[in-house]
């Protein structure tokens, strides 16, 4: 592992992300004119901490091994999450905390859309379009963004690639080059942005609000320019255009990248992850529905609306909202928080276990059972027709394993802080499952809870994000072993 090489590419990555602060500005400048120099002196101060990383080390080249690319996406997410509370710091009208600060910029990057923040309506139009911004830089990961467009990292990008595609089936390219492949993903990623902005904006949004909402919705963020959210627009095509975004990006890049490439739109219906997503918001979406209509809580076409968008928002972790959802009777709320633990497809902007997981779980439970009727029976796991070999099977028990293992640590480290059962349990659950939402005192933000609880948040989003592994090996005493 070489010290200097990993320096070199943390400063790149940092000099990259500076250039992210001057669409801001430059949207401060046309607005009120309020925050550019704000964001100014956060543009300067990222630039030249980069440039001290890199000028020094600039000759440091050597291939990136697999380890390497771990600490520096673990490293880089870190530190651009530092970064990108800086202009959160800056801004003098809601006076945040530095805690509060760094809550919010981890909550954008990592796409999780938690928020401190009350009166999102009256914030400078620079710093809306920044908390916007972050997801969708957050979203595909602008890890993969570097690998994309910087090819002095060479050869050694996959190690960086591998770390930053989430799911347990990370080494499948879809193009030769690992450079192309990115640049694959980020084309779809764009296409599908620009599709979504110009479908806001013909539903009645301006142009602000559509290009801010395309950016959370593409990436399964749930940020909005507005405290009610989509609600603020009443508009039922407006929240059908949101439901069909999400759905879209809530399924694997992969896929999309298949069914342009071959021209066949039944790729979506032969993937067998993306059915069983379809599959399970469908009998979700019916069951909310079917409650609110039961008790009357919502009736009719409301009902309808209501349950259909809230299912989907909460199921695929976006995280946007149209109705106060946690005041719905019984257990629908906790139903759906248990949903958001299924999250998204392999390979999309999602968060959750992930759904090829869960098939996974499922299918090896399934064989469990056969295997106490027949017991030398040998009886494959297959995903459609392919043998999931047994490794990727033991992993993602492994997984899923520690997945809940932290989330019942991290609730108890919630709870230790004083914060009560019920916001102890949906804040670690939205935090780890990059969700946004929660129930109890942070049903509207996460403003009242107490600081070290929101630090544990923060390590909970970046766990998610990173998908848990990335950031444990860096603990183990093996990876710092020569």
């Amino acid at each position: 592992m070489s010290l200097r090489m990993i320096l070199r590419i943390l400063g790149m990555l940092l000099m990259l992300f500076s250039l992210t602060l001057v669409p801001p500005t430059i949207v401060s400048l046309a607005y009120q004119g309020t925050m550019w120099d704000d964001f100014g002196i956060s543009f300067g101060i990222t630039l030249i901490t980069g440039a001290l990383l890199y000028l020094p080390n600039h000759n440091a080249r050597k291939e990136l091994r697999t380890r390497d690319g771990f600490l520096i996406a673990a490293l880089f997410w870190t530190v651009l999450g530092l970064f990108g509370a800086l202009p959160f710091i800056f801004e003098g009208t809601h006076s945040l905390s530095i805690t509060d600060a760094v809550f919010e910029s981890f909550s954008g990057l990592t796409t999780t859309g938690a928020t401190v923040i009350t009166g999102i309506d009256f914030l400078p139009k620079g710093l809306q379009y920044y908390r916007q911004q972050l997801q969708w830089l957050g979203g595909m990961g602008i890890v993969v963004l570097a690998v994309a467009i910087l090819p002095t990292l060479g050869i050694g990008g996959m190690q960086l690639y591998r770390t930053e595609i989430p799911g347990p089936l990370k080494d499948s390219k879809l193009t030769p080059r690992i450079t192309e492949t990115a640049k694959a993903l980020w084309y779809i990623y764009a296409a599908l942005t620009l599709t979504c902005f110009g479908a806001y904006w013909v539903a009645g949004m301006n142009w602000f609000d559509a290009l801010g909402h395309s950016f959370s919705t593409v990436a399964i963020g749930g940020f909005s320019t507005h405290d009610a959210s989509i609600g603020y627009f009443d508009s039922a095509t407006i929240e059908l255009i949101c439901v069909v975004f999400m759905l879209i990006s809530a399924m694997s890049f992969s896929l999309h990248f298949t069914a342009w490439r071959e021209k066949n739109l039944l790729q979506y219906f032969q993937d067998p992850e993306a059915r069983f997503l379809i599959a399970f918001l469908a009998l979700l979406s019916l069951i909310t529905i079917g409650t609110l209509w039961w008790t009357q809580t919502a009736t009719g076409y409301d009902g309808l609306r209501q349950g259909i968008f809230q299912t989907v928002t909460i199921a695929t972790t976006t995280g946007f909202g149209v109705t106060d959802f946690y005041n719905w009777p019984g257990a629908l709320p906790m139903l759906l928080f248990v949903a958001a633990f299924v999250g998204c497809c392999s390979g999309s902007t999602g968060g959750g276990i992930k759904v090829i997981r869960i098939i996974l779980i499922l299918k090896q439970g399934m064989r469990e059972v056969l295997r106490l009727i027949h017991p030398n029976a040998v009886i494959a796991v297959k995903i459609g027709k392919v043998s999931v070999p047994d490794s990727i099977a033991q992993a993602v028990w492994s997984f899923f394993s520690v997945y809940l293992l932290l989330f019942v640590l991290m609730l108890l480290g919630v709870m230790a802080t004083g914060v009560d059962q019920v916001t102890a349990w949906s804040s670690v659950a939205s935090a780890l499952n990059n969700l946004g939402p929660g129930l109890g005192d942070v049903a509207g933000d996460y403003g009242g809870i107490p600081d070290p609880a929101k630090w544990i948040l923060v390590l909970a989003m970046l766990l998610g994000r990173l998908e848990i592994f990335t950031v444990l090996v860096l603990f183990t005493p093996a990876f710092w072993r020569r």
